[in-house]
């Protein structure tokens, strides 16, 4: 492997497993070089920041999520009121995972930080929100077809898909209040029946 690209590899690991863990705040720049075993030089050379790092983190873990269990819940060979149930699974099963190796739930990545930052980083406030949107298309995308196969009556599908994702946030952010991740499996399913209506 490329050195350069086994050291970059390392600081975006590490900083990611310290944001998601613990909090963007709380984690300093000469404890990441630590954990990933790196100098200051090292990481001054790939992130000119801080900031610049999480940055990279967030399209780091977008990726994943956009290409691991984000892709198939929203597998478009499953029926889309499927989807929704998939997506809950996921959610849970990947929290469940976290806590059984750690023994706490880390909640969302995105949720933490955009909870964390929004109101004093515009910058990456909006790299968030491109994220969510990203998240939010994949439920419009689901809702349109299930409304248009009468799987689900008509409804404002924009709207409805922002309110479906605030509710899965919302009870991963309950979850992780209360180190349980049985409330997202006990209250996902509640996702199915959020519909906003379309104005006439």
């Amino acid at each position: 492997m490329n050195p350069d690209i086994d050291t970059r590899s390392r600081i975006l690991a590490t900083a990611r497993e310290m944001f998601h863990g613990r909090s963007y705040a709380d984690v300093g720049i000469q404890e990441i070089c630590d954990g990933a075993r790196v100098q200051k030089g090292s990481f001054y050379h790939f992130f000119p920041s801080k900031r610049d790092l999480a940055m990279a983190v967030i399209d780091d873990m977008a990726g994943d999520w956009a290409h691991g269990f984000v892709a198939e819940a929203f597998d478009r060979n499953l029926l889309p009121v499927e989807r929704l149930d998939y997506m809950i699974d996921a959610a849970y099963y990947w929290q469940k995972a976290a806590k059984d190796i750690e023994g706490r739930m880390p909640g969302c990545l995105f949720g933490n930080l955009a909870l964390e930052i929004s109101t004093r980083d515009d910058v990456m406030r909006a790299k968030l929100n491109a994220v969510f949107d990203k998240a939010k298309d994949k439920f419009r995308i689901t809702l349109d077809e299930a409304v248009l196969a009468r799987a689900l009556p008509a409804m404002d599908t924009e709207a409805t898909a922002t309110a479906m994702l605030a509710y899965l946030e919302g009870i991963i952010l309950l979850a992780k209040s209360r180190n349980d991740p049985d409330v997202i499996l006990r209250l996902g399913p509640a996702i199915k029946t959020l519909r906003i209506e379309l104005k006439h």
